[in-house]
């Protein structure tokens, strides 16, 4: 189901990356949460655990080292060299589940290593989900679907990324969706966030940073400080490489009034992942106004759930304003064909972190402009809400 250690999102390796650099004694928990609260039994856990072994024999092969080292120049030939000889320890997966059935699943490890486990487990997860259920994609209903969603983008001119690895329908449909954006929106798709496909089909890799970086910050620095922090060490690492800067790990809001004008200088933009796209984008554009900065020299990248019509709405709303693009994901990669099929509604987030072995555990937590997407405790959320003034 995992093709290969590549067969992630880039910002994996670029947050993954980023802990190496700056905090290789850093430490932390992913912990895996089904919104749709799914019932499984003992032969799914044993087919989990399959997987799961499967997963630990992946290395990093000498023609993926060659490109990554050639194509994803900004992250460090040391960091690449590393990876060679990493492995994912099935030993360190915790994987039961409840006593209503619910999956459950833990993993604990550097920070530079355990943030690599996210992506993978939960597209199996999801994959394997499907097969337990007995649904079996249709692809050429499938791809004829996704040929009319394409048509919209090549009608209206929408730029988007793929960024579906997480919840896919399968590794199967995957790449054929992949292949189809190579093949039918050459000017429109910019990319994918899969490392893999994009080395396999000649595509650009997409991402960022991810709400974990910023919660990080947040469990070792305090929420106060967080966004701003998360964002000096970003660009510490990466020199303005990979410059837009995620927004909703404590509300958009919270981030905006964080933000300093040589962030927003520097940045060339902004991912909106939660929250409703015009009030946030109007947010934006007020803030960057607020600095002197031309709005129309930075671009948002809307993210939350979207589909091509809706996307187009949005472009719409803020054409001439702002520049927009999309990462669009279990539309494009868990669409199967199938009438009343509903993907997965999975996630697997950063729970608790500390500096280093000889520091306390701290609880992190999640604030979205989504009251769906909240996640953690509930006494944090009472100190984070206070401290953040929310």
């Amino acid at each position: 189901m995992i093709l290969s250690i590549l067969d992630t999102d880039l910002y994996k390796f670029s947050s993954s990356n980023a802990y190496f650099q700056l905090y290789p004694l850093a430490e932390g928990t992913f912990k895996f949460h089904d919104r749709s609260g799914e019932v499984y039994d003992a032969s799914f856990l044993e087919a989990m655990k399959a997987e799961i072994a499967r997963l630990g024999e992946l290395r990093l092969e000498a023609a993926e080292f060659d490109y990554v080292t050639r194509r994803i120049r900004y992250i460090p030939r040391n960091y690449w060299e590393w990876l060679s000889g990493f492995h994912f320890d099935p030993g360190k997966i915790e994987v039961w589940l409840d006593e209503e059935g619910h999956l459950q699943m833990e993993v604990t490890d550097l920070l530079y290593k355990v943030t690599l486990y996210e992506v993978p487990l939960l597209a199996i997860t999801a994959e394997l989900r499907n097969r337990f259920k007995g649904v079996a994609a249709d692809e050429a209903t499938a791809l004829r679907i996704l040929e009319s969603k394409l048509e919209i983008a090549n009608a209206h001119q929408l730029l988007f990324s793929e960024f579906g690895t997480r919840r896919r329908f399968s590794s199967a449909l995957h790449e054929k969706v992949v292949a189809a954006l190579k093949a039918n929106c050459p000017k429109w798709c910019a990319g994918t966030s899969n490392v893999y496909f994009a080395m396999k089909y000649g595509m650009t890799p997409i991402g960022t940073f991810p709400h974990e970086w910023v919660m990080f910050h947040s469990g070792v620095f305090g929420y106060k400080r967080a966004n701003y922090l998360s964002l000096e060490d970003w660009i510490k690492v990466y020199d303005g490489a990979l410059g837009t800067a995620l927004m909703d790990t404590f509300t958009t809001a919270s981030f905006l009034r964080t933000l300093t004008m040589k962030q927003a200088k520097l940045l060339d933009g902004f991912r909106q992942d939660s929250g409703d796209e015009k009030v946030v984008g109007d947010m934006t554009i007020a803030r960057l106004e607020e600095f002197g900065i031309d709005p129309r020299s930075k671009v948002i990248v809307f993210s939350n759930a979207l589909t091509f019509p809706k996307y187009k709405e949005v472009s719409d709303y803020f054409r001439g304003r702002i520049k927009v693009s999309a990462g669009i994901g279990t539309n494009l990669t868990c669409d199967p064909g199938i009438p009343g099929y509903k993907p997965a509604n999975i996630v697997m987030k950063l729970s608790r972190c500390r500096m280093s072995a000889k520091d306390p555990w701290e609880k992190v937590i999640k604030i979205s402009d989504d009251t769906g997407k909240h996640m953690g405790d509930d006494l944090e959320f009472s100190i984070a809400a206070h401290e953040l003034h929310l």
